[in-house]
């Protein structure tokens, strides 16, 4: 069942890809913060689970199981509301390390869908809600893949160029409208799912991403991040944010304590 709508004044925050991870945290942390949070993802049983957690917890979250690809779906969800003041752009992820020459187009389709047709999906249905709360805020959450390439992530790369490109054009056009547009660029992120996703459910692959690593971010680094972009004042718009853990100067300059 949808979310009944709301009046046009309530800080209403709508969080995708909320089932665990960064869209885990951020919607703690927005929650916290005092805004009526909507957990949207594929995982029904994760985001019901963590919205009753957040309602125990003395704050407001409803659970709407929603695919972002799924325009339809979409479409039918943005109805639920008359206005919202924020939407944080979160589902995404990689799937592969493979060379562009041996690299599975199924998987280059499938990160291309969700980490830009899903954030175009969700800014589109939502972006007129936005504007009627006469102040909102389109967050979209890239990656520094999306500003450096490096050698195996051509697909993860490529689509996170396109969500940044898509973050910089919509600020470039809604200009003048009551609407911020903030990207968060998340370095090497260490979350329960992340890796282990990009490698099939590899354990050994998904470890030696952060080997040696002393201090990767954790979700709740990127949540609190997202979380202070988002409650600036209404004047203020961060661009764009990247954050690194203090251990990594770029995609392919780490240090490791062996």
């Amino acid at each position: 069942m949808a979310p009944a709508a709301p009046s046009a004044d309530s800080r209403i925050a709508v969080v995708t890809g909320a089932s665990s991870g960064i869209g885990a945290a951020t919607a703690r942390r927005l929650a916290a913060a005092g805004h009526r949070v909507v957990l949207t993802a594929r995982r029904k049983d994760r985001i019901e689970a963590l919205a009753e957690e957040i309602n125990a917890a003395g704050h407001s979250a409803v659970a709407y199981q929603l695919d972002v690809t799924d325009r339809a779906a979409v479409d039918e969800f943005a109805t639920a509301f008359r206005a919202i003041s924020l939407l944080v752009n979160n589902a995404g992820g990689a799937l592969g390390a493979d060379p562009v020459a041996t690299g599975d187009p199924a998987d280059w389709r499938t990160m291309y869908e969700t980490n830009v047709i899903g954030t175009l999906n969700l800014t589109q249905a939502l972006l007129p809600k936005l504007e009627a709360s006469g102040d909102g805020t389109v967050v979209v959450v890239s990656s520094t893949a999306g500003h450096g390439t490096y050698e195996g992530g051509g697909g993860y790369v490529a689509a996170k160029h396109g969500a940044h490109v898509l973050a910089e054009t919509l600020r470039l056009e809604i200009v003048g409208k009551p609407v911020r547009v903030v990207e968060i660029a998340p370095g090497m992120v260490k979350t329960d799912e992340f890796a282990l996703t990009r490698f099939g459910g590899d354990t050994e692959k998904a470890a030696k991403v952060y080997q040696g690593v002393a201090e990767p971010l954790s979700a709740d680094d990127v949540a609190d991040t997202i979380t202070w972009a988002v409650t600036r004042p209404s004047h203020v718009n961060i661009d764009l944010l990247v954050v690194r853990p203090r251990a990594q100067a770029s995609n392919t300059k780490v240090h490791r304590e062996v």
